[in-house]
């Protein structure tokens, strides 16, 4: 009987950090009914499910930009689907992927380190699809939980090609990395953020003023801050 509980218990536990397709999906069908700029793409996972992207094509001659959201929501969502179009205006490529997801109550400690495996491989595999279909220098820039995510694959991926990362609202230090990072917060940022700002000092740091978590009303000067920094690669 004992051994039966626990086995109920193992169960139990893995189902509360079970990847949350179904959402996905869910997510998916909102995004394609109401796309407006750019083009849906399903990207080969590892794991063998596709997931989606979506593309905006970009001059000739200038960088391409891959975006990744933060928890549990979609590739057009708040500050990344403004970003995905202003950076795309300014003309760069653009491609903005969907990371993986649990039930909508679940809470940011839930993600890790469940989702960050399939997390990683879906970074990996939007960047040599980007990489294909753009032919440019790329650029990551992520947002809150995908800021983690991007650094738990940047870490494990000594050969990443992307020319610089951009991390938007991320608490915590900066790690050693072989590329240049900008990093970049709300002058009224989640406390986390905000506590941790010294400990990111090492890299490039930008604090956008009078911007909250997610740059509400501030994502046309994000995205001026952005484009500067990829200017100067």
């Amino acid at each position: 009987m004992r051994i039966l509980c626990l086995i109920v218990l193992c169960i139990a536990a893995a189902a509360a950090h079970a990847q949350d397709y179904a959402r996905e999906e869910r997510w998916r069908a909102e995004v394609l009914g109401n796309l407006v700029v750019g083009d849906a793409a399903r990207i080969p996972s590892p794991s063998g499910r596709a997931f989606l992207g979506i593309y905006t094509g970009g001059r000739p001659g200038k960088p391409a930009v891959m975006l990744v959201h933060g928890l549990g929501v979609h590739p057009d969502h708040g500050v990344i689907g403004v970003l995905r179009m202003a950076l795309a205006d300014m003309g760069y490529a653009t491609l903005s992927i969907q990371m993986p997801v649990l039930a909508s109550d679940a809470p940011a400690e839930d993600y890790y380190p469940a989702l960050f495996p399939e997390a990683a491989g879906r970074i990996a595999a939007a960047a040599a699809w980007l990489q294909k279909n753009s032919k440019a220098k790329m650029v990551l820039v992520s947002h809150s939980l995908g800021a983690w995510m991007s650094q738990y694959h940047l870490e494990r991926t000594p050969g990443a090609p992307f020319a610089a990362w951009i991390s938007l609202g991320r608490g915590g230090p900066v790690p050693a990395l072989p590329l240049p990072v900008l990093d970049v917060y709300g002058e009224k940022d989640n406390l986390a953020v905000l506590e941790s700002a010294g400990a990111r000092r090492a890299a490039k740091q930008v604090v956008i003023a009078g911007a909250d978590h997610f740059y509400s009303g501030r994502e046309q000067e994000l995205a001026r801050v952005l484009r500067e920094f990829i200017e100067g690669l």
